[in-house]
């Protein structure tokens, strides 16, 4: 792996490329239920380029976002500026009590007080407010994602970023929080036959954190790979199915 942090400045521009390949359904879904019955104020927190804060707007007016990346922020829509800040997670810049929903979605991981996190999420929220990270669990053994098979440092390193579901309530229990729980949000199932797995937008080197976090190198070496199999599959007369089966946990708590 080239360095711990990935580069959002960089990989802004595509970073949505995801959506128009992956609905995301259940995390819709999920997101759009705690906001019926949390109709008040909602703070995502690592938004990225605004998605969920531009879906969920038309449901709640008063959904703002917080993300570290300025260049992310950029790529929103123009109406979406006011409502979104530069900041970070570990120094939430809100007074107590604010909050009726506070959530995260596939950024929880990036964050590098993570328990810190947490603690102000805790105080930023009103009486009854809840705190949802939705995210990866690696550590289950559950997944099937053929990145994982193809480039080398991969899973590792996932290992390493993401935190269990169960450290997540431990940390959400140690901050007062209560009625501490674990969904799955969504299960992802995904195929690509063929060479059309090297166009996909998660197979290119902004495509997904674990892919830009690698050098170019261990990159190109991975896709040497997908390329060696392909055509040895091409040989024998097969498809090469590349799977991805990946379930997105969501850690719940409630401020008394």
């Amino acid at each position: 792996m080239s360095h711990d942090r990935v580069n959002y400045e960089k990989i802004a521009p595509t970073y949505d490329q995801r959506y128009g390949a992956l609905e995301y359904a259940g995390v819709a879904s999920t997101l759009l239920s705690l906001i019926r019955s949390t109709p008040n104020r909602v703070l995502e927190v690592g938004c990225g380029t605004g998605h969920w804060v531009a879906k969920l707007r038309p449901s709640s007016p008063h959904v703002y976002g917080l993300d570290l990346s300025a260049g992310m922020l950029e790529q929103t829509d123009q109406e979406l500026h006011d409502y979104l800040l530069c900041g970070e997670a570990g120094r939430l810049p809100f007074a107590d009590s604010v909050f009726d929903l506070i959530f995260c979605v596939n950024a929880f991981h990036h964050f590098g007080d993570k328990r810190g996190f947490i603690s102000q999420a805790a105080h930023a929220l009103r009486s009854g407010g809840t705190l949802a990270i939705i995210g990866m669990d690696p550590h289950t053994g559950k997944d099937d994602w053929g990145l994982y098979h193809y480039f080398d440092g991969t899973h590792e390193a996932d290992l390493a970023r993401y935190p269990t579901a169960e450290s997540i309530r431990g940390w959400m229990m140690e901050a007062a929080l209560v009625d501490v729980t674990s969904v799955t949000a969504e299960r992802i199932l995904h195929s690509l036959t063929g060479a059309g797995v090297l166009q996909s937008p998660f197979m290119q080197k902004g495509g997904t954190s674990q892919l830009a976090l690698l050098t170019e190198e261990a990159y190109q070496a991975g896709l040497e790979r997908i390329k060696a199999d392909l055509l040895q599959a091409e040989r024998a007369g097969r498809p090469l199915e590349f799977k991805v089966d990946i379930s997105l946990a969501m850690v719940l708590g409630r401020v008394p």
